[in-house]
């Protein structure tokens, strides 16, 4: 499944790059932490079925400066309008992580829980991250995403690794590096099950670096999966 990824200033910008991504990828990322005062009712209703909402925290690499009890409020209205999925850091906590739980299964479990971590320095151990899956899964994910930044060629062989850890867990999971020497695990995630591979719209577009676009993606994935 491939996400496009996309980190609108406004509004109106938002409504122009959905309309655009929607065709072209199975789902879109919507990072609402750069919208000063997101609209999620007018910006749900262009596809709600097929949008993943992100407010993402500065530490993790995003925009998000209100405070902390804003930002999850928007993303419980995410979850009450019906988006198919959010994402929630793993270091927001336990108490919030499972707030924003309790408020899907109060809406009966249509939209899914990703519980993210975030390295934008580098990639630790295997058994650090293993330590991180796990945390993330015991904080009820329906997906854990686990992102490194790659500083060495081989940092993408170790988060690679969670993939098939994961699967043997039963847990769904994102994994792959940032980074220009990651962009073989972007290539290679979805190839060894990773359920979804983030992609931008267009070059100069992209959420995080090392991004391919979305035409790239189905083009390596397409040739791969002939071959």
């Amino acid at each position: 499944m491939i996400c496009i990824s996309i980190v609108p200033e406004t509004n109106e910008e938002a409504l122009c790059l959905l309309a655009r991504a929607l065709p072209e990828a199975d789902l879109v990322e919507l990072r609402i932490d750069r919208i000063g005062e997101p609209d999620l009712p007018l910006l749900l209703h262009a596809g709600k079925e097929r949008i993943l909402v992100t407010n993402r925290r500065r530490d993790e690499g995003g925009f998000f400066s209100s405070c902390e009890n804003r930002r999850m409020a928007l993303l419980r209205e995410a979850v009450g309008l019906g988006a198919s999925y959010v994402d929630i850091e793993a270091r927001t906590g336990a108490a919030a992580v499972g707030r924003l739980g309790k408020a899907i299964r109060t809406e009966k479990g249509k939209t899914k829980l990703i519980v993210s971590h975030h390295d934008l320095k580098g990639t630790p151990s295997r058994q650090t991250l293993m330590k991180r899956l796990k945390a993330c899964q015991e904080l009820g994910a329906d997906i854990v995403k686990i992102v490194t930044l790659a500083n060495a060629a081989e940092d993408n062989l170790r988060v690679l690794e969670l993939i098939p850890q994961a699967r043997k867990m039963g847990q769904e999971i994102v994994a792959f590096c940032m980074g220009e020497k990651g962009r073989l695990s972007r290539v290679a995630a979805p190839l060894l099950g990773s359920c979804m591979s983030y992609a931008s719209l267009e070059d100069g577009a992209e959420s995080a670096p090392g991004q391919l676009t979305a035409v790239q993606m189905k083009t390596i994935l397409g040739m791969l999966q002939v071959s």
